[in-house]
């Protein structure tokens, strides 16, 4: 009995090897999960040709739970003409790189510089917009600092239903300036509710690419772009 009960006990040990699950790289990364992302966009003209963009993001693995990251963005907008606008910007992101209850090994936090570009144009009742922006990022992940150059494309369309809906479409591509050139691609598409000239809700679903995983985001933007020129007037 003792020669034969070897191989049937690594018979089972291989069949249960194969039956009992395995964590996959796509539960680790929470690939499989619906997160969300929770959005304020703001361009507060502060006079004929100048704007301050405001922005805050807060993105999750899961519907407003397991925390993912944290978005800060500002600039200063320069209207060059109605269709055209140039930006210099400043943001910071704190991210948590784990989806599962793990140390914070992967937690970053990073200053991001940026310059931008936006052309737009009108064809028939379609809106169109060109957004190029070149990135420099500097990453602090615990003891590591890393510098890093992107440049961002996003090609986007806006298409009115009526005075109150639209709908809008957007792909974008992240191409790294060092190492692997490809770093992600975003494609979205949402319904928009716009309540005056000057604020808007969007409610979109967002494919995120990366090289090695994808992930799936129900977002929720708040546009709000008040006046605020009149406040530097002189009485």
């Amino acid at each position: 009995m003792r020669k034969t009960s070897k191989p049937l006990i690594a018979l089972v040990c291989t069949i249960l090897f194969f039956l009992l699950p395995v964590p996959s790289g796509a539960q680790a990364t929470g690939e499989s999960q619906l997160g969300s992302w929770w959005m304020y966009f703001g361009t507060n003209k502060v006079s004929e040709r100048f704007s301050i963009h405001t922005e805050a993001q807060f993105r999750y693995y899961e519907m407003a739970d397991n925390f993912n990251q944290l978005l800060l963005r500002t600039g200063l907008n320069l209207h060059i003409n109605p269709t055209a606008i140039a930006t210099f910007g400043y943001g910071y992101i704190g991210t948590d790189g784990t989806f599962e209850e793990a140390p914070g090994d992967l937690d970053s936090r990073e200053h991001r510089i940026f310059e931008q570009f936006i052309l737009k144009n009108v064809l028939g009742k379609l809106g169109i917009e060109h957004r190029y922006r070149l990135e420099q990022r500097f990453l602090q992940t615990g003891l590591v600092s890393d510098t890093e150059h992107r440049a961002r494309y996003r090609l986007q369309l806006t298409v009115p239903l009526g005075n109150t809906l639209f709908l809008n479409f957007y792909d974008e591509v992240f191409l790294n300036l060092q190492k692997e050139v490809f770093g992600q691609n975003r494609a979205y598409a949402a319904l928009g509710v716009r309540f005056s000239s000057n604020s808007s809700v969007q409610l979109g679903y967002l494919k995120n690419h990366f090289p090695r995983a994808h992930f799936d985001r129900l977002q929720l933007g708040f546009f709000f772009n008040p006046d605020l020129s009149t406040l530097f007037k002189k009485p």
